[in-house]
């Protein structure tokens, strides 16, 4: 799969470095995916939250942190739409979620 905007991820790592391994490994698994469906998702990640709007959320460092991922099957791209702490999380909602550039 194709990661867009993987500066995102790469500036959040600088704020939060103890996420930086852990988004790193997330990373290479997403770019070794290829996903047609979200089934795909659950088979490598089986605590990943499929939603409405071909989202998901993943959780990150033993759900120390959760990102939003939109997931164009049909292009093999993934957006990221949010990227944060678990209580930061708990503030947004995920279905509707923009990152901020």
């Amino acid at each position: 799969m194709r990661i867009v905007a993987i500066k995102i991820l790469r500036d959040y790592w600088i704020r939060h470095p103890a996420a930086k391994s852990h988004l790193e490994a997330w990373i290479d698994e997403a770019r070794q995916g290829n996903w047609q469906q979200p089934s795909d998702i659950k088979a490598v990640f089986r605590h990943a939250s499929i939603l409405k709007n071909r989202r998901v959320v993943f959780n990150i460092k033993g759900n120390d942190y959760r990102m939003v991922v939109a997931v164009a099957y049909r292009f093999g791209a993934l957006y990221i739409k949010f990227i944060g702490t678990h209580a930061e999380y708990d503030t947004i909602d995920a279905e509707t979620v923009e990152m901020e550039l």
